[in-house]
């Protein structure tokens, strides 16, 4: 297979694809959770419950809001790229966690899964060098 031999020169480029694809989605997804105001944000937030964390539901729930929304659109960029990956795996072991403990199993719970995983990943790799981080 020599004529896939050089897609590792475009290294980049694949980061920067999965970099601004993952932000879309987030932030589509985290926007309307950061528009549901108070009620939403409390509901959102109860799910805190699953890792032990049973106070301040709406304070919770507004930040993951605005860590999904937000960071989504950091991601995309590559801002502070390292520090919102890190706030994304710790949004979706909560939500990993909240599926699990509703008695979803793992199929449900499985999305929350593979974008920490990815998050995680990608917080070692870094964002590349089509990034507002790139020194």
């Amino acid at each position: 297979m020599a004529y896939l031999g050089k897609l590792g020169n475009h290294r980049n480029f694949g980061l920067l694809f999965i970099r601004v694809g993952l932000g879309a989605m987030f932030m589509y997804h985290g926007f309307p959770k950061l528009m549901g105001g108070p009620e939403g944000w409390a509901g959102l937030g109860a799910s805190t419950k699953y890792v032990g964390i049973t106070f301040l539901p709406v304070m919770w729930g507004f930040l993951a809001a605005v860590v999904e929304t937000l960071g989504g659109l950091l991601i995309a960029l590559g801002l502070i790229f390292r520090p919102v990956c890190l706030l994304l795996v710790i949004n979706l072991i909560v939500a990993a966690a909240m599926h699990l403990g509703k008695g979803d199993g793992i199929s449900g719970a499985a999305h929350a899964i593979e974008d920490a995983i990815m998050f995680a990943g990608l917080f070692f790799v870094g964002p590349g060098s089509y990034s507002l981080d790139k020194k």
